[in-house]
């Protein structure tokens, strides 16, 4: 037995590939990138750094040794400058040299960037891969009628494809916030302890084009286009917000979806993936919980909440810096980040194996149509001659009495033999059921699911199809 506490988002819930990005060793092997960008960028700008030096930091890039940046940092109670001993360690050539001009932030900040940008992209995979996987269920379903709902009271009919473009649709704009995100991704650059670059302004004695060079060659070096223009100590922790916000979005998204589905399968007209073994219920044994969907809505709902850490942190900030913000992002972030990416493969999963029950949807369809279809009999019925005034007002009297029967006594809508046995409305039982084909009720929903799909879902899915994998994974229970 295990005994200290586990997060589950790693233990249960999230992915590999997101839970490595905030990884220890991803977070240090990306300082030491950052530290052989900063040495390049200062040996091109004309400082006395040789090439052996840089190499040999490229040679230990990866290879962290653990146990010295450990050792050290119990003396000297500081993680950057105990990793600085450490590379320097192995890379000796280099140890003067290492984190030259620089502050902390520099490897702290740029990396969380880089982690969070990374992230995102991830993030962004799985969000394309859940519309392609809804927009084949658009497809599949998009001439399915079934009974609409607002207020969750019976409404007018849609299909069921046209509903899941209500999902994709809500994916699409979350989608968009994400491109718009990683459209504007920037480094903090190194700017030193209040973003004046004073220290390299000292190294390069007083050269201020050497001085302004350095962020944008080292946002090259590592893969971005450019560093927020000005900065205090770290890089704006307004950036965290609006992460945290693009993820609250997403959540928001899949919280929505998953409580439609565990509405239907109440009903009993879909059913999220059920496998062959599993247990519902430890005491009722018969029993079908949507547990992945209740697991989305969990998630999606911590991840909600959890975008307002970022955003108090970013208001109380002070002037250039403050460390306020330290321990509440080490654990708001990565567990935000976590968290969708495991809502999202829940998503994909239920999607990718959800089932729907044709004839259970219609049955409650028919059971309510008749209420629905009441304008067209009456126009029917105007039609061969009757008084639209005093038809309104016979056939509301119908409605209430059948809707009585069916309240009252449990007994099925008898609205169309009421109908049929009044002479004013002069139609038969064929007739009235020549009017009640569902599909004469669903409007443009199957042309307005085609239409969606052709105009906005495929130029978003042929523009990334370098992201789809088509084959859903299983997630952990």
């Amino acid at each position: 037995m295990r005994s200290k506490y586990e997060n589950p988002l790693n233990s249960r819930y999230a992915s590999e590939e997101m839970s490595y990005l905030f990884s220890p060793d991803y977070k240090f092997k990306t300082w030491r990138k950052l530290w052989i960008a900063l040495a390049e960028t200062e040996k091109e700008l004309g400082l006395n750094i040789t090439q052996e030096q840089i190499d040999e930091m490229k040679k230990y890039q990866d290879d962290i040794n653990y146990d010295v940046a450990e050792a050290r940092e119990k003396i000297v109670r500081h993680d950057v400058m105990s990793h600085v001993y450490a590379f320097g360690m192995q890379a000796k050539s280099a140890m003067p040299i290492i984190h030259l001009g620089a502050t902390s932030c520099y490897v702290g900040d740029n990396t969380d960037i880089i982690i969070m940008t990374e992230a995102l992209k991830l993030i962004k995979k799985e969000v394309v891969n859940v519309i392609n996987e809804l927009s084949k269920f658009a497809v599949k379903y998009k001439d399915l009628p079934t009974l609409g709902f607002t207020h969750f009271q019976p409404a007018q009919p849609t299909t069921v494809g046209k509903r899941a473009t209500l999902w994709i649709q809500d994916l699409v704009m979350d989608l968009e916030d994400i491109d718009h995100q990683l459209s504007k991704a920037k480094l903090l650059g190194s700017k030193g302890t209040t973003g004046t670059q004073a220290s390299f302004l000292e190294l390069f004695d007083g050269d201020h084009e050497k001085v302004k060079k350095i962020d944008p060659m080292i946002a090259e070096k590592m893969g971005f286009g450019k560093c927020f223009a000005v900065s205090g100590q770290t890089y704006p922790r307004k950036l965290d917000s609006q992460m945290l916000n693009v993820l609250a979005g997403v959540a928001q998204s899949a919280y929505k979806f998953s409580n439609d589905v565990r509405l239907l399968q109440h009903l009993k007209e879909v059913e999220e993936p059920f496998e062959k073994n599993q247990i519902g219920s430890s005491a009722m044994a018969y029993k079908r919980n949507p547990m992945r969907c209740e697991r989305m809505g969990s998630l999606a709902r911590y991840v909600i909440a959890d975008s307002l850490n970022p955003a108090i942190t970013a208001s109380t900030q002070w002037f250039e810096r403050t460390l306020d913000d330290s321990a509440n992002k080490r654990i708001s972030i990565p567990e935000a980040f976590l968290s969708v990416d495991a809502i999202l493969s829940i998503y994909r999963n239920v999607i990718d194996g959800i089932v729907v029950y044709p004839k259970v949807i219609e049955q409650h369809l028919n059971n309510e149509l008749p209420f629905m279809a009441t304008e067209n009999i009456m126009m029917d019925a105007v039609k061969r001659g009757g008084n639209r005034q005093e038809l309104h007002e016979r056939i509301r009297q119908h409605s209430m009495a059948a809707g009585k029967v069916v309240k009252t006594e449990g007994k099925k809508n008898d609205l169309l033999e009421r109908i049929a046995a009044d002479p004013m409305f002069g139609l038969t039982i064929d007739d009235l059921n020549s009017i009640m084909d569902a599909k004469n009720f669903v409007g443009r929903a199957p042309q307005q699911t085609e239409e969606f799909i052709t105009d906005i879902v495929k130029p978003i899915l042929e523009k990334n199809k370098n992201l789809i994998v088509e084959k859903a994974e299983d997630i952990r229970i």
